[in-house]
């Protein structure tokens, strides 16, 4: 699994920690610790401008746009013309 927010990663790898921007999380949201812990998943730390998953969540520049549409998959099956 892979993230760009390094506090998220710090949770899921050492389970709830109690904060004060923690406090209102309820402790059972907090199973990818424990997927985490058994080795069923593994997180690893990734870049903004290259996590894949900002194609579908933010408005992003152009061109980190294209480089995302690009990394999963979509291409064009036509010239556009230039009208």
């Amino acid at each position: 699994m892979y993230e760009d927010n390094a506090a998220c990663i710090a949770q899921i790898k050492e389970g709830f920690i109690k904060g004060d921007r923690t406090k209102h999380i309820p402790p059972k949201f907090f199973y990818p610790h424990k997927l985490q812990k058994n080795q069923e998943i593994e997180v690893k730390q990734i870049r903004s401008q290259d996590n894949l998953v900002d194609l579908f969540t933010k408005a992003l520049p152009k061109s980190i746009f294209q480089k995302l549409v690009y990394g999963i998959g979509m291409r064009r099956l036509y010239k556009q013309s230039d009208c």
